[in-house]
């Protein structure tokens, strides 16, 4: 079976430097909060180019405490998307305020900016653009709008370690950014993990105290907190693994680009990129004619041990927890019809070419059994 992802793959490739990494905090006798951490944070921001990093223990709750960091408070309203993972979503109700779904670009299925003014309340206070799959959201005109009606922008850059807009690095373009470190991302650790970039020395301060019970230096709490500390052991993994992400984003660049070479004539959507984008292929999606299609492809994969996923099966406002509040809307249309038809291939740095073939020849196979069958939204495929 070929996966969709391989993190234990990613393990092996650098075993001994992570061994030796995890040795060395283990025989440290200091797990929380040492020298790994802080070295990850200055390490981390650099690479970035900002100012700090805060690492924190997950990416939904760095999503909350930035929020909170910039004054977001329960009532206030915050504009997201509803093809994002929930964590999002979820995130944003953490910290009690009220999350405002709009619509996507059908293009880059990231936030469309043309959606804001619609979406804007006198509760307004926040904008979360999601960089989904790895390629950025459209931050220029989403930080223009921000700025004319005084909104802060977290972005959510949980798929996007690496990604850049005109060369600079998504999680430098708003006040605050939130990175996840779950196992399967472009930077990932072998548990759960997070952090939070900011420029803003002030903001930095807060979320220093928020991450750990609202403590003061003198570990007074000075204001409100929570427990969400990246611990010792994945510090110092990640710490080897961000000496590796350049190259292993520059490898799945090259394995999307094999992917599209070898798919380009097939009636399919492949992924873009919009020009000044650094895209990182956190996931190499693709998009089919109707629902119907999606899902006999992905068995017809599966039978062929060939492993792929839905990024997501359903936006969040059907979901049900979510679609008593939120519900289909009109104004959604285009998420609605994006994760009825969307398919997440294999994606991962170690894939091999022959890995890369045999899926793409089985892709190329499914087709022509389609046209040889006549197969329509009533057929079906000879596995």
């Amino acid at each position: 079976m070929i996966p969709q992802n391989n993190p234990h793959a990613n393990y092996l490739g650098i075993k001994a430097e992570i061994d030796q990494a995890i040795s060395k905090v283990l025989d440290s006798g200091r797990y929380i909060l040492g020298e790994e951490t802080a070295a990850f944070e200055r390490e981390f921001a650099s690479f970035l180019g900002a100012r700090f990093v805060v690492g924190v223990a997950n990416g939904t709750e760095a999503i909350c405490l930035a929020l909170r960091a910039c004054g977001i408070r329960p009532g206030d309203k915050v504009i997201t998307v509803s093809h994002t993972a929930v964590a999002t979503v979820a995130a944003i109700e953490m910290c009690g305020a009220v999350p405002s779904l709009v619509e996507i670009d059908p293009a880059t299925y990231t936030m469309n900016p043309a959606s804001l003014i619609a979406a804007m309340t006198k509760n307004t206070r926040a904008i979360v653009p999601v960089h989904l799959y790895g390629h950025p959201a459209d931050v220029e005109p989403i930080l223009k709008f921000a700025e004319e009606k005084g909104l802060f922008v977290i972005e959510d850059c949980a798929q996007a370690h690496g990604a850049a807009v005109h060369g600079r690095k998504t999680g430098t373009w708003g006040r605050a950014a939130a990175f996840s470190f779950y196992p399967t991302k472009n930077l990932g650790c072998l548990g759960d993990g997070g952090a939070v970039a900011t420029n803003d020395p002030g903001i930095h301060e807060k979320l220093i105290a928020e991450r750990q019970y609202g403590w003061d230096r003198a570990r007074v709490s000075r204001t409100e907190g929570i427990n969400s500390r990246l611990d010792e052991l994945q510090a110092a993994v990640l710490r080897v693994k961000l000496g590796q992400l350049d190259e292993s984003n520059r490898r799945r660049v090259q394995v999307a680009a094999r992917y599209s070479d070898s798919l380009s004539s097939l009636p399919l959507s492949l992924p873009v990129v919009l020009p000044g984008r650094t895209h990182v292929y956190h996931q190499y999606v693709i998009r089919l004619s109707d629902r119907k299609t999606r899902d006999t492809l992905l068995e017809f994969l599966k039978a062929g041990s060939i492993q792929t996923a839905i990024h997501y099966p359903a936006p969040v406002h059907l979901q049900p927890f979510y679609s008593d509040r939120f519900g289909r809307s009109d104004s959604l249309m285009e998420t609605e019809k994006v994760c009825e038809t969307i398919l997440s291939l294999p994606m991962f740095p170690e894939l091999t070419s022959t890995e890369i073939d045999r899926i793409c020849d089985r892709i190329h196979r499914f087709f022509r059994v389609t046209i040889k069958d006549g197969f329509g939204s009533h057929g079906s495929v000879r596995i």
